[in-house]
């Protein structure tokens, strides 16, 4: 039996099914009251290797680390044991979000607008600031989802940008 939310709908290429979600996030990229819907505005995904993240540290240093990452980022990795691989998760992260509000790089986002925090149990959220909130305000986007995972030598991430029904 399907769940109460459960819709199906006759698309393009078959039957599909789609579940409304629940707004549960208090998130610092913003979030509306919970039970109002959710609008999937974008998703995005992204996977780096490790050792890439860790030539541009080695080759670029402080330059590199300082204009990719904000002040919060760079104290979170560097006080990990495996900072590389959180860096790199980081980039992979921040690639996802701009492929999840469709804009890839242009001109007026930077690296810096996008921040991912970590909450006391490990779990991340996206701050939008500068170029990249604009964009995102301009989608209708209220908060950015993501997932991040790493090993030794790939990290990756996903990112979904959603809207709140009022």
């Amino acid at each position: 039996m399907a769940p109460p939310d459960f819709k199906s709908y006759d698309g393009p290429c078959g039957r599909i099914g789609v579940l409304s979600g629940r707004n549960q996030a208090g998130g610092a990229s913003g979030s509306s009251e919970e039970g109002n819907r959710m609008n999937l505005i974008g998703i995005g995904i992204d996977i780096i290797e490790c050792l890439r993240i860790a030539q541009m540290i080695e080759r670029h240093g402080e330059l590199f680390i300082n204009r990719v990452y904000t002040p919060y980022e760079i104290e979170f990795c560097q006080s990990r044991k495996a900072a590389t691989q959180h860096f790199a998760g980081r980039w992979a992260a921040k690639e996802a979000i701009l492929k999840a509000i469709g804009t890839g790089w242009r001109k007026g986002i930077s690296w810096r607008d996008m921040e991912i925090r970590s909450n006391t149990q490990g779990k991340p959220s996206v701050v939008l600031t500068g170029g990249a909130r604009d964009v995102a305000d301009a989608l209708g986007v209220q908060e950015i989802l993501i997932s991040i995972s790493h090993c030794r030598s790939h990290a990756t991430a996903m990112a979904t940008a959603v809207g709140y029904d009022d």
